[in-house]
């Protein structure tokens, strides 16, 4: 079946919760029917994903020199914001235009007054060259407007945004929230312009240290998700996927905004984040009640986790996590794998349905509005990540242990999400990365550089939201429901298994494989980014 007719029932369940949105036939909306990408300047292919074909656009930095025609009519790029992404997607932006010899300027428009203008200096943008200014000073002069500035601040500000800019600008997001938000009161984009999306399946600071390591081997960085909303040039497509490129994704998959920011908001409180940080805690403390030491505890949870699982998951796909164990271990995997699948779903289901119903939305716009008064925290002050700093310190990176306890409970989680999304009619390109791709790619390897805060702060404002929000959820259910089944004896439930081992995903995640960045990620080499720590 074909992309367009896996996406269909997503796009046709549309929440009642949402007011309905009139749209004016003369304006393209994304929709089932043109799914199937077309491009003047790429070269769209089509890849088999288990029992689908979807349409893809392969990267690279040799596919520079087609920039200029895909940024045809753009003389000025705004990049408005500098959170997680704003920064590496400027500074790489900037750097594919001038290899591909444009006179496109890059630009960096802030609020009045922002700590953040000396770090945009830093990385080489400057009032005095017209690339570093006041956002709406920005905004006014710019072809394209990649508005980056926060989920909660794009909701409160949309409106003056999109009167600043200049007739024929585009709009470029990175994320569908602002989109969900207008569903949600009833609103939508004026029709006269293009509206895009270019959304990387990973943080920002993944995105600028991918891009930097992948110069010498054609490229590497994170994948994105491109959809365009409103193409009124015709033109939208094209530009979508030239920023896609000049990111360094090493391939492109098309989305809506609709169904990116359900799969994406969605993501990131499930395995990508919350969910992974919950497992963490319930089986540090799990394993010290069984007489672990702490040090042993966390290497059996975390390190497990981030230092060997997902780095088989990342090159061999899930099921390679089961086929590496003995015959013991696959039966400890199978207990945890049962126990846990069912819990982790009921949290991951709730999860879903509270972003498409809008809900979850209005808990992020909210939580902005509440921020001077209660500034988000540090995350690993508990005794899991203090006994982790001492773990990473006497690291062997050689000899992490795969614990298949863990094991089954973090592959179930990680299905259970792939099969919360795949019900909800999201396409397998789309389930892979938000669910798979983008945990052991970009997320995981960042709490295992440095802890669970140092991954879920340097993701946006949405991500350490939500992430906060539901890692208490995971760690609740999980303690009270798959570890009292595990100890009282349950059975393990064999249909479970079996529609583990037989899943139509793991096709899916080893084509993605064959897909993915051409070098791992490196937390030790050099970078022009600037990861968070919060004190």
């Amino acid at each position: 079946m074909k992309f367009s007719t896996a996406i269909t029932s997503l796009l046709l369940a549309h929440t009642t919760a949402f007011a309905p949105v009139e749209l004016s036939k003369n304006v393209l909306k994304s929709s089932s029917l043109n799914m199937a990408f077309k491009s003047n300047v790429f070269s769209p292919e089509e890849v088999t994903f288990a029992d689908t074909t979807e349409t893809i656009v392969r990267g690279g930095r040799d596919l520079f020199p087609l920039l200029p025609k895909a940024f045809e009519g753009v003389k000025n790029v705004g990049v408005i914001g500098w959170g997680s992404q704003a920064p590496a997607q400027a500074q790489n932006m900037r750097d594919s235009l001038k290899e591909a010899n444009t006179d496109i300027t890059v630009s960096i428009g802030l609020r009045e007054g922002s700590s953040s203008f000396s770090e945009a200096k830093e990385c080489g943008f400057s009032e005095e060259d017209g690339t570093l200014g006041e956002m709406f000073e920005v905004i006014k002069k710019s072809d394209l407007v990649m508005l980056l500035i926060s989920d909660a601040a794009q909701a409160k500000l949309y409106k003056e945004v999109i009167a600043a800019m200049k007739p024929g600008a585009t709009l470029g997001l990175s994320h569908g929230f602002l989109l969900g938000h207008l569903d949600s009161v009833g609103e939508k984009f004026p029709e006269d312009m293009d509206v895009i999306a270019v959304c990387p399946k990973g943080m920002g600071p993944s995105v600028r240290r991918l891009y930097e390591q992948g110069k010498e081997v054609n490229g590497a960085g994170i994948n994105s998700s491109f959809g365009v909303h409103q193409d009124i040039s015709g033109r939208a497509t094209d530009l979508a996927l030239g920023w896609g490129i000049a990111l360094g994704s090493p391939f492109m998959f098309e989305t809506t905004l609709r169904s990116e920011y359900k799969s994406d908001i969605f993501g990131e409180r499930g395995i990508l984040l919350g969910a992974v940080h919950g497992i963490v805690e319930t089986l540090y403390r799990r394993y010290q009640r069984q007489g672990m030491t702490a040090e042993q505890a966390f290497l059996e949870s975390s390190e497990s986790i981030t230092g060997n699982i997902v780095k088989i998951i990342s090159t061999q796909g899930i099921k390679a996590v089961y086929d590496q164990l003995n015959d013991e271990d696959k039966k400890t995997f199978e207990t945890a794998y049962s126990a846990s699948y069912l819990p982790s779903k009921e949290i991951l289901q709730e999860i879903y349905d509270e972003v498409s119903s809008g809900n979850e939305i209005r808990t992020v716009i909210m939580h902005g509005e509440r921020t001077s008064k209660y500034p988000v925290a540090k995350i690993d002050g508990t005794e899991t990540w203090k006994v982790g700093e001492k773990v990473r310190a006497g690291r062997d990176e050689e000899n992490i242990p795969l614990n298949p306890f863990t094991a089954g409970v973090y592959v179930a989680t990680m299905m259970a999400q792939c099969d919360v999304l795949l019900e909800s009619g999201h396409p397998y390109s789309e389930v892979v990365n938000e669910s798979v791709i983008e945990a052991v790619d970009s997320l995981c390897p960042y709490m295992h550089y440095r802890g669970i805060s140092f991954m879920v702060d340097n993701c946006s404002f949405t991500a350490k939201t939500g992430s906060r929000k539901w890692a208490p959820r995971f760690d609740y259910i999980l303690d009270q429901l798959a570890y009292t089944a595990v100890d009282n004896g349950a059975p393990v439930n064999q249909e479970l298994i079996e529609a583990f081992k037989t899943h139509r995903v793991h096709e899916a995640v080893s084509e993605c494989c064959k897909l993915r960045p051409a070098v791992d990620i490196s937390l030790f080499a050099d970078t022009s980014t600037k990861e968070i720590v919060i004190q």
